[in-house]
């Protein structure tokens, strides 16, 4: 008998093409231990010879003449491969095809439904001990391909090698692959429902990536880290809390410092940018998209490995350390988070499986014309289950206080930038994304359930009602929103001429009338200081010490408006010039001492705004808020009263925004007696003039603005003041 004819009596002609041609339905049920028992069949492209063996028994396999990758012979109970490859090495491996399913009924199930909170504990690529052999298991959602393979170097990239089984209905593919481990590079190869080979996918929930531009991924070890911020995750509804002091640093870590020509990695910046933020006071650091993208210049808002902290700056374990070294120094961590859209990369979700799996179909629904990406399918359950589960494994695995949610307005409006005809209404003929709105309450139900005190953030443009409303109320669940309303109009106002800004009173009054409306966050991030708009110091007028006096008159008017506050880096100091990420911030600016007043500057509206309750207590509540002068169109001086609970001291507020001081202006204050000059953005400590009240002033029984009492002041050119009321 031809050796041919011996594996054809196993094996029939027409499987042993299909598996060949990687065209298999069903691969588990021609390879490895045939249902008797009596046989195994393997497949190794580039072996020449093969053996089983155990710990008594050794017989060689016979290949077969018409594809000489495939072997087959008499069986042995728990057998291994003993190898000859072409090269004449030897090698002795597991043969992954004698191994049972690892995914449990459960699992499947969960799935199927679009359920599974914990989907990256079934999907992606885990190592473990499967049989009692350690490897790593590899599973994917793909429904409608034909035949998924997973190929690395590991398999020469042969995607006939490592076909997966099918687990039916649900869609899901795995295999283990016995004897792999940690910093293995592997992608997956699929075979379309029409029979035509997609481009090698990355791994939707891959652990980890290689460095771009190269686009694999990368099996990493969850859980490896050891956490040592239990304390901390106790207090985390405190301190996330409404009547909290937030004050956010944001920050893009690859361009924050670097060394040399590279980016600071994540064990360095547990140092360095930890203590800094804690230095100056902020109470949490919000990183922009850690998840894994192809392209620097997307800054993360184009990501295609959600599960993988960018390998840019180190490893999944280093991003751990990171994120506990802040919480070690009592900041929070907040991630800035993509779930609006994907790029197109070969690489990524789009046509995953040669379908349109997790976009739409319709460009009119699933293209974002402005930024050339795909939109998710919100309405399928198990797209929907992917994107939930991804924001509950950043707030379990990692530790992270919230996600800030990007392009919010982009995922609840059916016609976001489109014009007429290029958008698909909704079932009732609105503009609405029911699906989108469904997805999100369910998203921050989720996570604020099983991660109680962390907080989730919108940014939103639209006036869409009830943001911050919880889901049981009719809101959408939000903990915060960016106020962008109110970023507009203050940084429109700054920038004139102060000349021209009683011509625009109204922009930094008309905020009030809606500042309470919701949770606000108020916002000051990169896209106020990249694409030609400059730097928080470049958009202010006039000379040097104009710009200067205007950024921290500013800085002092915001941290003493109603709202939690987000300064992006390098605003802290007055960078003059635009962020661009390739570089890193223009520290040297820190020599000039109207620089180094800036950051003194806001070390200590961090500070003030801690210590005083009433600068933050009642951040989301009118009651809280009181003008004191708010009509003074001439002179362009503001002043209002914050108050926190009953027993706090009141602060007031005092900007003047013009150019000229202002000796003896009065103005009311809510309660008579002593009130202490608590920061004076004119000090010389801020290389200001020193111009002020000498520590502190005493109200007079004279009535002005509607209270009993005032005081007369001294108003330095563009200039904020806090006076404290003294308590005894």
């Amino acid at each position: 008998m031809k050796d041919e004819d011996k594996t054809l009596s196993v094996l029939n002609a027409q499987q042993a093409r299909l598996l060949a041609q990687g065209r298999h339905p069903d691969p588990f049920a021609a390879l490895g231990p045939t249902d008797d028992g009596k046989n195994v069949v393997v497949r190794l492209p580039g072996a020449e010879q093969l053996w089983l063996f155990n710990t008594t028994d050794e017989v060689q396999l016979l290949a077969d003449a018409t594809d000489p990758a495939l072997f087959t012979g008499p069986a042995l109970p728990y057998y291994r491969l003993r190898i000859r490859w072409a090269s004449g090495q030897l090698e002795e491996r597991d043969d992954p095809y004698r191994f049972g399913p690892v995914m449990g009924q459960l699992d499947e199930h969960l799935i199927g439904e679009g359920e599974h909170q914990c989907l990256w504990n079934a999907l992606g690529a885990h190592l473990l001990t499967h049989e009692k052999v350690a490897g790593v298991h590899f599973a994917l959602w793909a429904p409608n391909a034909q035949r998924v393979s997973v190929v690395g170097d590991f398999n020469a990239w042969n995607g006939t090698a490592h076909p997966m089984r099918s687990r039916g209905a649900t869609g899901v593919w795995e295999l283990f692959l016995p004897g792999l481990d940690e910093g293995v590079v592997y992608k997956y190869e699929i075979l379309g429902p029409d029979g035509t080979l997609m481009p090698l996918k990355a791994d939707p929930v891959g652990f980890g990536s290689e460095h771009p531009p190269a686009t694999g991924s990368v099996v990493r070890q969850l859980g490896a880290h050891q956490w040592q911020d239990q304390q901390w995750v106790a207090r985390r509804e405190e301190i996330n809390s409404v009547d909290a002091p937030i004050s956010i640093y944001e920050v893009h870590l690859g361009s924050w410092r670097r060394s040399g020509n590279e980016s600071l990695n994540y064990l360095q910046l547990a140092s360095q940018l930890v203590d800094y933020a804690a230095d100056l006071g902020f109470t949490h650091i919000e990183v922009m998209p850690v998840s894994e993208h192809p392209f620097d210049g997307s800054w993360g808002y184009q990501p295609i490995g959600l599960f993988a902290p960018t390998i840019r700056y180190g490893t999944p374990q280093d991003f751990a350390a990171f994120v506990d070294a802040a919480h070690a120094r009592g900041l929070g961590v907040i991630a800035d988070w993509v779930p609006g859209h994907f790029p197109t990369d070969q690489h990524g979700l789009g046509r995953f499986d040669g379908t349109a799996l997790y976009e739409h179909l319709d460009p009119r629904e699933g293209f974002h014309p402005d930024w050339n990406t795909l939109i998710y399918n919100y309405g399928r359950p198990e797209v929907r289950n992917f994107l939930v589960a991804n924001a509950l494994y950043w707030l379990g695995e990692y530790h992270l206080d919230g996600l800030r949610v990007d392009a919010v307005a982009s995922m609840i409006n059916r016609d976001y930038s489109r014009a007429e005809g290029q958008w698909i209404a909704n079932k009732d003929g609105g503009n609405e994304n029911y699906e989108a709105l469904d997805f999100l309450k369910q998203t921050n139900v989720a996570s604020y359930g099983q991660h109680p005190g962390i907080a989730m953030i919108a940014e939103d443009s639209t006036a869409y009602p009830g943001v911050t409303r919880p889901v049981d109320a009719g809101g959408l669940g939000f903990g915060y929103k960016w106020n962008l309303g109110w970023m507009n109009d203050s940084l429109e106002y700054f920038g004139k001429d102060p000349v021209y800004r009683k011509h625009h009173h109204n922009q930094l009054t008309f905020g009030i009338t809606y500042a309470f409306s919701e949770n606000f966050l108020l916002p000051i991030s990169h896209d106020e200081v990249v694409h030609g708009k400059g730097s928080m110091y470049s958009r202010m007028p006039g000379s040097h010490a104009d710009k200067l006096g205007n950024l921290k008159a500013f800085y002092g008017y915001m941290w003493g408006y109603p709202g939690k506050k987000l300064l992006f880096m390098g605003q802290e100091f007055g960078q003059r010039s635009e962020w661009n990420y390739k570089s890193e911030l223009d520290w040297g600016v820190l020599d000039d001492p109207g620089h180094a007043g800036v950051l003194a500057l806001v070390r200590d509206l961090n500070r003030l705004y801690r210590e005083q309750p009433a600068l933050h207590r009642r951040d989301t509540q009118s009651e809280g808020f009181q003008w004191l002068l708010v009509d003074d169109v001439e002179h362009q001086v503001f002043a209002w009263l914050r108050r926190g609970e009953p027993g706090d001291p009141h602060v007031v507020v005092v900007v003047n925004l013009t150019p000229v001081e202002r000796t003896g202006f009065r103005i009311g204050f809510p309660v008579a007696g002593r009130w202490i000059e608590a920061l004076n953005t004119d000090s010389e400590c801020y290389h200001g003039a020193n111009r002020g009240h000498g520590g502190a002033i005493e109200t007079e029984a004279v009535p002005a603005g509607g209270e009993a009492q005032s005081a007369l002041l001294t108003l330095p050119p563009l200039s904020a003041i806090y006076f404290v009321e003294e308590r005894s």
